[in-house]
């Protein structure tokens, strides 16, 4: 169970035992990244549960900053921070070297901030009216598609930094894992979205591998930052399209 805590301390702010304090298991976490979104996601759920009882009679977009609010600080900001801080690199439109440089830098720059701001909005917004059309159980699986997608990231697409954080993931992401993870989430996203959840998981993974495309001639391929970014973006992106086919408006 060393690497299913791992992936836990790793990716949420829930309590751990205290073995998953140091590396064993960690090359392993990676297949239970998606169990991880669906327990984080159900978390979610929870909290825009909590937040309807609270005040969902005086205000929608009340419910959806409190749903934003806890599920930024129940993920640590881990990924916000890494949509930053490719944001801050991207924006420079600098060389390979300098953009890897600027993403380094511990200071977030106007395009970092400025990122963050729209991400949250768009989350806001995207969160609110589905709430508003009944269907806020929906994002319970949201974390998992991003998750998922981010598995197959780490298994189609080089890793750049020697030292970082995703080193030696590739290993455990076999390409069994791939196939027990997409079905699971791929029938999570049925039972919280019906076909339509299913279709925005194929949707993300497509918008995945395009991005992780891009990234590879950008950069040379990923980090850990970029990771981040990935999970903060597939998130946003699986929000906006569940809500354009929830409201009949397709994409």
């Amino acid at each position: 169970m060393s690497a299913f805590w791992q992936a836990v301390g790793f990716l949420t702010r829930f309590p751990v035992p205290k073995r998953a304090q140091t590396l064993e298991g960690w090359e392993g976490s990676p297949k239970f990244y998606p169990l991880v979104g669906l327990l984080l996601g159900a978390a979610i759920w929870l909290a825009g549960c909590l937040g309807g009882w609270l005040f969902g009679h005086v205000s929608l977009p009340l419910v959806a900053v409190v749903v934003v609010a806890f599920w930024v600080y129940a993920t640590g900001a881990l990924h916000l921070d890494g949509w930053m801080d490719l944001a801050d690199g991207l924006g420079s439109q600098r060389s390979r070297e300098r953009t890897l440089e600027i993403m380094k830098d511990s200071r977030v720059g106007a395009m970092g901030v400025v990122a963050a701001i729209v991400l949250i909005l768009l989350k806001v917004a995207a969160v609110q009216q589905l709430a508003a059309t009944g269907a806020l159980a929906a994002i319970a699986v949201i974390p998992a598609m991003a998750r998922a997608a981010l598995l197959a990231a780490i298994r189609f697409f080089p890793y750049i930094q020697q030292q970082g954080l995703g080193s030696g993931l590739r290993a455990g992401v076999t390409p069994a894992v791939l196939l027990v993870n997409g079905l699971l989430v791929a029938a999570a996203s049925f039972g919280f979205a019906d076909w339509r959840g299913v279709v925005v998981f194929v949707f993300a993974l497509l918008a995945v591998w395009l991005f992780g495309s891009y990234i590879t001639r950008r950069l040379g391929g990923f980090t850990g930052d970029v990771y981040g970014a990935l999970i903060e973006g597939a998130e946003t992106l699986a929000l906006l399209a569940l809500l354009a086919l929830m409201t009949g408006r397709h994409l």
